[in-house]
């Protein structure tokens, strides 16, 4: 097994699976570090959950050839956005059509993208998948990183001029190095089911603010959505005790019957919600992406799309870096990386986090004014541009993939 690699991407889930298959045409020799089997039955990184992906992630899959196999195996497009807060005025509604789109965005199970991810990366002969192997140490020094993981029964030491952090929120490497973390927990916790509806949802996503946080249902096939219903902390114990018919009537109440009767509620599982964010994105010989980079809220579905912006730009810092003949994990280009990606980063978060705060406010003047703010994005043609820009991942500066560009431009 080779030891010495010139990217080491600690973390095989779907942000590092992506870096490392962004950066298979760029000359550099890369190795995937991952705690659990490359298997669609082991790995908890490829099973049924669902994400929203934007239509900016659609762009960089498509850039990197992905996106076929992706919508082959299961996509279902999000033509339509529905907002509303629970038991007032406000409403909103997005279309695909309004902002010139295919659609808003595009709903996969981790398990789809898994799969397609691997089957892509599995034969590239300059990706090196070292799995289930655990990490034990990590230095970092002038020249290398080097880091030591337990693969079976036997330690192994491995060495690369670059780093990548992928090992999400409670990330080893982050802690090993000493970076520091800001946490603000918000006392909720998102409960993820399944649930079939009597009518069609007609290519629609739900996003509903209710007393216990938001509602979000999400378009997975002609008549089932994935339901991402936020809790208080203290409450979610209760309802994921519920039975199957319980939870079913349950949120019910909480939606309504805008989508006729639910039936066929799905398996249940619960996630604490924080706010997540880092001092540091790079150091000399390391980098960090996805949510060992950043955690936000699920409202607006933009967690993953987040982290995938961080490896469009990651590997087209990295793949200028290689054209102009300079070393990968120098600190002058991989800064070039976090100052690129602290905007995004904190307009995403203040974005998700104004949006929690605002809804769980029950002082009578803020309830206006945020049912107000949301009459004035459906009434309003420019508010709704700007809200669909941030929403599908189209705002700010973006990286070439997300553009829908190659990480080169051809040469003439």
């Amino acid at each position: 097994m080779r030891t010495d690699f010139d990217v080491l991407v600690v973390g095989g889930g779907l942000v590092g699976a992506s870096l490392a298959y962004a950066l298979r045409g760029s000359g550099l020799s890369i190795g995937v570090v991952e705690a659990f089997p490359f298997s669609f039955s082991e790995s908890p990184s490829f099973d049924d959950r669902t994400l929203a992906l934007a239509y900016g992630s659609r762009r960089i899959f498509a850039a990197l050839g992905l996106w076929e196999a992706i919508a082959r195996r299961g996509a279902a497009p999000i033509k339509r956005i529905h907002v509303s807060d629970r038991g007032r005025f406000g409403v909103a509604r997005l279309t695909a059509a309004e902002a010139g789109l295919d659609a808003l965005g595009y709903v996969v199970t981790h398990r789809t993208l898994g799969a397609s991810l691997y089957e892509a990366i599995k034969d590239q002969s300059n990706v090196n998948l070292i799995a289930p192997a655990t990490l034990q140490s990590v230095t970092l020094e002038e020249s290398a990183a080097r880091v030591r993981v337990q693969a079976g029964d036997a330690a192994q030491d491995l060495s690369a001029r670059l780093l990548v952090a992928a090992d999400g929120a409670n990330s080893p490497i982050r802690d090993a190095v000493g970076i520091e973390v800001e946490r603000v927990p918000y006392d909720q916790t998102a409960v993820v089911s399944a649930v079939t509806t009597e009518l069609s949802h007609q290519d629609t996503a739900y996003e509903r603010f209710t007393e216990s946080g938001p509602l979000a249902l999400l378009p997975a096939d002609a008549a089932r959505l994935a339901v991402v219903w936020t809790q208080r902390s203290d409450n979610a114990e209760r309802v994921l005790a519920w039975d199957d018919e319980t939870f079913r009537r349950e949120l019910q109440v909480a939606f309504g019957e805008r989508l006729g009767r639910f039936s066929g509620v799905g398996k249940r599982n619960a996630y604490p919600l924080a706010l997540t964010r880092v001092r540091e994105h790079v150091r000399p010989r390391l980098a960090l992406i996805g949510n060992a980079a950043h955690a936000v809220h699920p409202v607006a579905g933009q967690g993953f799309n987040l982290g995938l912006r961080d490896v469009a730009a990651l590997a087209e810092v990295l793949t200028d870096a290689v054209a102009a003949g300079r070393d990968p994990g120098d600190i002058a280009a991989l800064q070039r990386y976090a100052d690129w990606r602290v905007r995004d980063n904190r307009v995403t978060a203040a974005f998700t986090h104004s949006l929690i705060r605002i809804f769980s406010n029950d002082y009578l003047p803020v309830t206006w004014g945020r049912d107000l703010g949301l009459l004035a994005v459906d009434l309003l043609p420019p508010v709704k541009r700007r809200l669909v820009r941030i929403t599908s991942g189209l705002a700010g500066r973006l990286p070439r993939l997300a553009r829908g560009l190659p990480l080169r431009p051809s040469r003439p």
